[in-house]
C-alpha cells in the first residue's frame, strides 16, 4: 500500500529493520551512506535497491534533511553501484518513488537500479 512521503520515519520498516542486521539481504555494497542489495522481487535482469543509512522517509525528506556531505555520499553510492554493476554502458534506469502517486511502499528513501535489458517507455500506458 503506497505511503504518505511526509509522515514521521518508521524505524520498524523493512529497510531500517536491513540496516540493524534483523532481516538478511543480497547485499552488492555498503559504505558510511548507504546500503545497496538486490531486490526480493526484481522486476528486471538487474534490479538493485539503494537505501541511505540515515532516517529518511522520502526523497523529499532526504534532500530536506540531509546534510551536503550525505547528499553527495548517496549520490555517489548510487554512481559506484551502477558502475560496478556494469550498467553504464548499455544504460540503465534509476526510480525512487516518492508518496502515494508515486506508489511508494516502504517508508525508508530507496532508489531502484534496473538494467540488463532495453526499457522502453517513460511511463508505461501513458
Amino acid at each position: 500500500m503506497p505511503i504518505d512521503a511526509t509522515q514521521p520515519y518508521d524505524d520498524g520498516n523493512v529497510f531500517a529493520r536491513i540496516l540493524r542486521g534483523e532481516l538478511p539481504c543480497k547485499k552488492v555494497y555498503e559504505d558510511d551512506f548507504a546500503l545497496a542489495f538486490h531486490d526480493i522481487n526484481p522486476q528486471a535482469p538487474v534490479h538493485i535497491l539503494v537505501i541511505p543509512k540515515g532516517p529518511y522517509v522520502s526523497w523529499d525528506d532526504f534532500s530536506t534533511k540531509a546534510g551536503d556531505v550525505e547528499l553527495a555520499g548517496f549520490i555517489r553510492a548510487v554512481g559506484h553501484v551502477a558502475r560496478e554493476a556494469g550498467l553504464v554502458e548499455p544504460g540503465y534506469r534509476l526510480l525512487a518513488n516518492i508518496g502515494g502517486h508515486g506508489h511508494q511502499e516502504v517508508p525508508h528513501l530507496h532508489v531502484h537500479i534496473f538494467g540488463g535489458r532495453q526499457f522502453r517507455e517513460m511511463i508505461p500506458g501513458v
